[in-house]
């Protein structure tokens, strides 16, 4: 894909694109070292997730579920 042939895609076609291209480093990336700053955040963020009651948790697939739904809307 040339560089400028991303925008001839709509709003949900490049959020889909830029998703897929996280996915991608993501999968090569496993060997980076997070800050501490950043351990500690997603500690931070994993204690505020536990301590809510399940009813209230939503996983990934839920989230990604819900944003793709209203990017066709």
């Amino acid at each position: 894909m040339k560089q400028a042939d991303y925008k001839n895609l709509s709003i949900p076609e490049r959020i889909l694109l830029v998703e897929e291209i996280w996915d991608s480093i993501a999968d090569e990336s496993a060997d980076i070292e997070l800050s501490p700053e950043h351990k500690n955040l997603l500690k931070e963020r994993l204690a505020e997730y536990k301590k809510l009651d399940k009813s209230e948790r939503k996983t990934w697939d839920e989230i990604k579920s819900k944003a793709k739904s209203k990017l066709k809307k």
